[in-house]
């Protein structure tokens, strides 16, 4: 059995009874960073065999995963905070167990997304989530491909590009979508910054640093216009 198990993305309390029950019984924790793991369960004196998997040897290490989980191992994968394969490791094990048939389950639990989006203030009733925007080539095309969407947009930035981010999308026409820039979510620091995306830009230039993991939500395009081209596409779309 592998069990996909959501761990706190920075108040450890947030973890649920049964991802710690669940963490307890299997015989394998596969982990993201096993220093950033290994926190989390001296915390709630989870004793369960540790081991890594990460971008980085995630090809390497599958096949030997999966041939243990077919001869009985039940293992638990988790990030290093939030559901694993959300913009982290996951989805390329999740993905060979269904197609050799091992018994897997998804445990619910934390994400960054939903906080920021309900927090925001911005409409949370559809959204568009991208993950991480690149940090150099095809970073202009993702950012003009948002600010097109009629609804409300999510994704997360790293802290040393945020400003820089968040001022493209005022030069490629933003300047006045009504943002939120969240950050340290759950933690001591937590921070929602609101306001148009020039108002911001100006609170993000006062600060010395900025630190935490971020999420930007982004209010939708509201222009009748493109919502008619948007829902003329889809219903190309839908018939081809």
């Amino acid at each position: 059995m592998l069990y996909l198990v959501p761990t706190p993305i920075g108040n450890l309390e947030d973890i649920t009874m049964r991802a710690l029950s669940t963490l307890k019984s299997v015989d394998v924790i596969l982990a993201e960073d096993t220093r950033v793991t290994g926190k989390l369960l001296s915390r709630y004196e989870i004793k369960s065999k540790l081991q890594s998997f990460h971008t980085h040897n995630e090809h390497h290490k599958l096949g030997q995963i999966i041939e243990r989980l077919a001869n009985g191992e039940n293992m638990a994968l988790v990030s290093d905070a939030g559901s694993p394969g959300i913009s982290d490791p996951g989805f390329l094990l999740t993905r060979e167990a269904i197609a050799n048939g091992i018994e897997l389950t998804c445990l619910p639990g934390p994400t960054a997304v939903i906080p920021a989006l309900v927090m925001s203030g911005i409409p949370c009733d559809k959204f568009y989530f991208e993950g991480f925007i690149p940090q150099k080539k095809g970073k202009q095309t993702t950012i003009n491909f948002l600010l097109t969407m009629p609804c409300t947009t999510v994704f997360y930035e790293s802290p040393h590009r945020i400003l820089k981010s968040v001022k493209m999308i005022a030069d490629l026409g933003g300047a006045d979508r009504q943002i939120c820039v969240s950050r340290e979510i759950s933690k001591m620091y937590e921070e929602n910054i609101r306001g148009t995306v020039t108002e911001v830009i100006a609170l993000l230039e006062q600060k010395t640093s900025i630190k935490g993991e971020i999420v930007v939500v982004m209010d939708g395009n509201k222009d009748e216009l493109n919502e008619k081209k948007v829902k003329e596409k889809n219903k190309f779309l839908n018939t081809k």
